[in-house]
């Protein structure tokens, strides 16, 4: 039994003394010790090797003690695993020399063996569980098939996604296909997270914001709700896409247990939006703790009350910037664990 499981509860939607707390890209590049790691080890290095992976995911719970763990990984290890060569370029970020854009790249693509591919993963899974020692949850995550697709086509970040986009409106075949070998490794792959032993998964739509709504439920929902079908049963799931308020009513009404909102969307509309019967997660503005502490204080009481205390689950709008003060985590952190309702 997990100690401290303030947040599995609150994925349930029971009754809480406060919300718990975690923050998206929390194993990361704003510790001191993560930077240390990485001085050592090229990225997909710390990724592979289990006792880099799991170290790296408890090193936040050992400083700031949030009521969830992630495990430090990437969305890109899936399409490697699909035989698509992913480099991780310093200072530009990630690159795929080869990019899909074609029926005969997707007919190249494989869907994996994920326990042979991805065993990294697994090991690293249970070697983390050891380190946390059922103190806290652990969290498995994914890319949704759409952000994946858009790293695939476009061979790198980009601000549009313009090739993306163009190969899914000229070849919407194609790309169908593409979507579907992506959604079918990915649940092979949450589903083995969860019996290596993670307690809750998070699919990351990341670029779904960069689609119209009605695209939006083409090419990114069906294909998110697809994997939350897959694993509702076996653990919660929760989904966050970034950019996307206007498929919240949508995204309601399936069997996540939590959604996940950027600092886009106010909590009020959040929860208008999804009539306040689903969980929340979210949606502190990351550059938001680069204020103050006290200031930094003062805003999180004031989300936690604007979301409600109940079904919901204080975190950042996005991942946590590399330049943002050590004290400035903590006080996010203590801000929520502080929390008293009046």
């Amino acid at each position: 039994m997990i100690k401290n499981d303030l947040f599995l509860r609150a994925l349930k939607g029971e009754t809480v003394e406060r919300p718990p707390v975690w923050m998206m890209r929390q194993a990361g590049r704003y510790l001191p010790e993560f930077i240390a790691i990485r001085e050592k080890y090229d990225f997909f290095t710390r990724c592979r090797t289990p006792e880099l992976a799991s170290e790296i995911t408890v090193q936040p719970i050992r400083r700031f003690g949030m009521d969830a763990a992630i495990l430090f990984s990437d969305i890109l290890v899936i399409p490697q695993a699909m035989n698509i060569e992913v480099q991780m370029k310093p200072n530009f970020g990630p690159y795929l020399p080869n990019p899909v854009r074609d029926q005969k790249g997707v007919d190249a693509v494989v869907v994996p063996n994920v326990n042979v591919e991805l065993g990294y993963v697994m090991q690293a899974i249970k070697a983390t569980k050891e380190l946390l020692n059922d103190e806290v949850p652990l969290i498995g995550f994914a890319g949704s098939p759409w952000t994946i697709l858009c790293y695939v086509v476009q061979g790198q970040g980009s601000k549009t996604y313009d090739k993306t986009k163009e190969f899914c409106f000229t070849n919407p075949i194609a790309a169908h296909q593409l979507l579907q070998k992506i959604t079918d490794t990915t649940i092979a792959y949450l589903k083995a997270k969860v019996k290596a032993g993670v307690d809750a998964v998070q699919i990351f739509d990341s670029w779904g914001g960069m689609l119209s709504p009605v695209d939006y439920q083409e090419f990114s929902w069906q294909y998110i709700n697809q994997i939350i079908e897959a694993l509702k049963d076996e653990a919660p799931v929760i989904a966050f896409a970034k950019g996307c308020w206007f498929a919240l009513e949508d995204m309601a009404k399936s069997n996540a247990s939590a959604l996940g909102v950027d600092w886009t969307c106010s909590p009020k509309i959040a929860r208008e939006l999804t009539g306040g019967n689903i969980t929340l997660q979210g949606n502190f503005d990351p550059a938001r703790l680069l204020s103050p502490p006290s200031e930094i204080k003062k805003m999180v009481h004031q989300m936690i009350r604007e979301f409600g205390k109940d079904k919901y689950i204080a975190n950042l709008g996005h991942g946590i910037l590399p330049n943002i003060p050590l004290e400035n985590a903590k006080a996010f952190i203590d801000a929520v664990k502080e929390y008293k309702e009046v």
